[in-house]
């Protein structure tokens, strides 16, 4: 018998995929998929746009956060302003957009923290995280569907709902726990800490 742990880094083979939803934000496909022991099986993928995340510091000890309701969790949360990227848009350029249509401003320096998968294998979405500086006031249009918030909290405040869980997305504790190590952190340079948890999506 096959030690399944040899296996383990063998690609699975996509035989057959059947697209079985779609609407402008998600499509949901189904492949038909061949696993490393020969056996196969159904698997439904999600794909979604990339998209970005991004927390706002108004001084060396200020965040803006938002808070808006969240339909499939039922609860409102504060988050740091994130979305999807639109067709053809850099990930600096949907960061501004993000940051003007969530909190009102604009950044004069975007410094990148890290990339990440938000789910550990059902979504195909990457999350690009960054940390804005030099915040100036703007105004834009809000996206019509959203209803948001705005507040600025004491960094040290915001660390403190992150352990206590009080935050939503996860990407929040990873800026977050990356800014308190280091000013201005490389992406391969987050500690353990500041790597959000596994997804169950």
């Amino acid at each position: 018998m096959t030690d399944r742990r040899q296996l383990a880094r063998t690609p699975w083979r996509r035989l057959t995929t059947r697209p079985v939803y779609e609407n402008r934000w998600i499509r949901v496909r189904e492949d038909q998929v061949a696993l490393p022991d020969g056996n196969t099986t159904i698997y439904g993928v999600v794909e979604c746009a990339g998209c970005v995340g991004v927390l706002p510091f108004l001084d060396a000890e200020t965040v803006v956060l938002v808070g808006q309701y969240r339909y499939v969790f039922g609860s409102f949360y504060w988050e740091m302003p994130t979305g999807a990227m639109t067709p053809g848009e850099s990930e600096e350029a949907a960061v501004q957009r993000e940051l003007a249509e969530e909190a009102g401003y604009e950044a004069e320096r975007l410094v990148k923290l890290c990339s990440y998968h938000t789910s550990k294998s059902v979504v195909d979405e990457t999350a690009n995280i960054y940390l804005a500086e030099g915040l100036r006031a703007i105004q834009l249009p809000p996206d019509p569907t959203e209803f948001i918030e705005v507040r600025a909290f004491p960094f040290d405040e915001v660390v403190r709902m992150v352990e206590r869980g009080c935050t939503r997305p996860v990407v929040v504790a990873a800026s977050a726990a990356a800014r308190s190590t280091s000013r201005t952190p490389a992406p391969s340079a987050l500690p353990a800490a500041a790597r959000p948890p596994r997804s169950r999506a």
